[in-house]
């Protein structure tokens, strides 16, 4: 059936409304006089209504076009419209019940109109101006379905979000859902209906895909629990049904959700970690009005830490990274926000470049994300290692003391425990760094330590995407390596609580959940990406790379942790720092100029016992 695309114009909805409210009023007075059997006793209300009947029809008349009931196009007709025309139809009765009750008590003892009549009347002229907006509002719905590409869909949460999504894709331009069912986690709610459409429970899901021949789950619970998403996604997945994600309320487009922000579920949103909980109020205290340098700015870290500080007010934003590119991209994309930000093109390992950063904007909090993170690059570029992460932090740590700022915040990773890289024992070398100075300073020097994290820049994430956008095959180390794993919003936003809550000192450490088998991650991208796993896209193992772990820690042999106010930050207890490893320090520092991969790995082993490397040229350096 093809319906006029056209929007039916307001002056015609106008004179219907009219027509429906008079057609109202005569059959309330057919309705009152039996079909007007009676024209005896018809007649004798005849006189009351020609002097009625130009009173009411000017009264709607008036109301309907102040009201604006023609406003609402009837095909996309809401809530909204359905109460403007109870609120304009009722002031109307109540005006004809008030000229009745005048009439009657001060004028010649008649009523305007008959009370029965005004009562039918209302009832009524609701039930035809509402009904037929809904009956047009459904046939031409129905009449725009393509029957043959419309997706059979289950919405997975019966409250008030699915509720939206609902009226969401049915009011989108081109209809091509059809909502089977909702299921939901709660049992209350099983055989409920809701917009019309039959509420099972989660547990009923698999049998109602096989039985309706279902495209696509969406998503619409914005905090289900883990282990319920968890269990719904994988009947998904393991019947080949695309899964799509409601984005969160604060992402809506002006308080409404658009059918083109229903997206495919990412791999970041099946995490299944808890929701995060920040001291909003402390943090605020914090950072309000304080300018603040972000070494890394321009990095998936740097840049986020960025994104969320921005949100407290800061005085001023000191953006700092040598990637200009990247500086220019977050530039552009929080261009909103330029008097709060500053961007400075500088290298950490440059100090005369950082100390006049720091002389001429005088931070008092510093958030230090720079480093270079790529294990293998690394393992083959040492002395760049030290360089950057070693002398650059031993820079901002110095100039921190220096021009005593408040707090220094530095992000750190769980490659620095028990390191079996060059990458993980210059970060720890870095840590040592910064509590050390600690304990001679008015600085407060903060270090956070987590895992992997999803989607940043050399992450496994993009890198499966790439390859499955050519084809495959899906490339994995070893089929038994595990990492732990954070979103970004969520580590920068740990990052930040545990540098408001740190007195110095410390190294907090993450609760980065259970950790997952990079196999199995792999698997679940090739699934989401609409592929199977080994028919469509391949999975090849490729062997551990140089100074790679098959599992990782958080926290190294030998160190406690003892739990925060938050429950996902610890505190990790280190071992005591010898004045001598410092001294071992400044020495490896100089040394990194030589180019002398060997001799600059040695001398890390030296500072750190520990660092034993892993399938890696430097394990013949490891106990000499």
């Amino acid at each position: 059936m093809k319906f006029p695309e056209n929007n039916i114009q307001r002056w015609v909805i106008f004179v219907f409304d009219v027509l429906a409210a008079c057609f109202a009023l005569f059959v309330a007075y057919a309705l009152r006089f039996d079909f007007f059997s009676s024209k005896q006793d018809f007649s004798n209300e005849l006189e009351m209504l020609k002097t009625a009947l130009p009173i009411f029809i000017v009264i709607r008349v008036v109301l309907f076009y102040f009201g604006k009931t023609y406003a609402g196009i009837i095909r996309y007709t809401s809530t909204e419209d359905a109460k403007r025309i109870f609120k304009v139809v009722t002031i109307g009765t109540g005006i004809f019940i008030l000229f009745s009750i005048i009439k009657y008590k001060f004028w010649d003892g008649t009523y305007f109109l008959p009370r029965p009549i005004i009562a039918i009347e209302y009832l009524l002229t609701l039930f035809f101006m509402i009904a037929t907006r809904l009956g047009v509002k459904l046939i031409y719905h129905e009449g725009r379905k393509d029957k043959e590409n419309t997706k059979n869909v289950i919405i997975y949460g019966a409250g008030e979000m699915g509720s939206i999504v609902f009226r969401t894709l049915n009011e989108s331009a081109n209809i091509m859902h059809n909502v089977i069912a909702f299921v939901d986690d709660n049992p209350a709610k099983s055989g409920n209906i809701l917009q019309g459409v039959k509420v099972y429970h989660t547990s009923k899901l698999e049998s109602l895909i096989n039985k309706n021949n279902i495209d696509n789950i969406i998503v619409s619970i914005q905090n289900p629990s883990n282990e319920n998403r968890s269990k719904v996604l994988d009947i998904a997945l393991n019947n080949d049904l695309t899964v799509l994600n409601v984005p969160p309320v604060e992402n809506w487009i002006d308080g409404q959700i658009n059918v083109k922000q229903i997206q495919k579920i990412k791999i970041e949103d099946i995490l299944g970690r808890k929701e995060i909980s920040l001291s909003m109020d402390k943090i605020s205290n914090s950072t309000k009005g304080k300018t603040i340098l972000i070494t890394g700015a321009a990095g998936s870290i740097g840049s986020e830490i960025v994104r969320q500080l921005l949100r407290f007010s800061p005085k001023k934003l000191i953006l700092l990274d040598q990637a200009e590119s990247g500086l220019y991209d977050l530039e552009q994309e929080l261009i909103d926000f330029s008097d709060s930000m500053d961007i400075v093109v500088g290298d950490i390992a440059n100090l005369s470049r950082i100390e006049k950063v720091f002389s001429h904007f005088k931070p008092s909090l510093v958030f230090h994300a720079a480093a270079y993170k790529h294990v293998p690059l690394m393992e083959e570029n040492p002395c760049e290692a030290i360089e950057t992460n070693v002398q650059g932090t031993k820079n901002l740590v110095d100039l921190s003391d220096k021009y005593k700022v408040k707090k220094f915040v530095m992000v750190s990773t769980d490659k620095a425990v028990n390191p079996t890289n060059v990458m993980g024992a210059s970060k720890r070398i870095a840590e040592i760094i910064a509590q050390h100075k600690n304990a001679n300073s008015e600085t407060a020097f903060i270090t956070t330590r987590f895992g992997n994290v999803l989607g940043s820049n050399g992450s496994v994430i993009p890198l499966f995407k790439r390859q499955i956008e050519r084809g495959g095959p899906v490339t994995v180390t070893h089929e038994e390596v595990t990492r732990f794993f954070m979103t970004i919003p969520e580590a920068c936003q740990l990052v930040i609580e545990a540098g408001v809550m740190g007195i110095g000192g410390e190294i907090f450490v993450f609760d980065m959940g259970d950790s997952v088998k990079i196999i199995d991650l792999a698997r679940r991208v090739i699934k989401l990406s609409g592929f199977e796993p080994e028919v469509d896209i391949k999975i090849k193992i490729t062997g551990l790379r140089p100074g790679e772990k098959l599992y990782e820690e958080v926290l190294s042999d030998g160190e406690t942790t003892m739990p925060t106010y938050h429950p996902q930050i610890l505190i990790g207890k280190t071992r005591e720092i010898l004045p001598t490893v410092i001294e071992d320090v400044l020495k490896l520092i100089a040394h990194s100029n030589s180019q002398e991969n060997d001799l600059v790995v040695k001398k890390m082993k030296k500072i750190i016992p520990e660092f034993l490397s892993n399938n890696s040229v430097y394990g013949k350096l490891d106990n000499i």
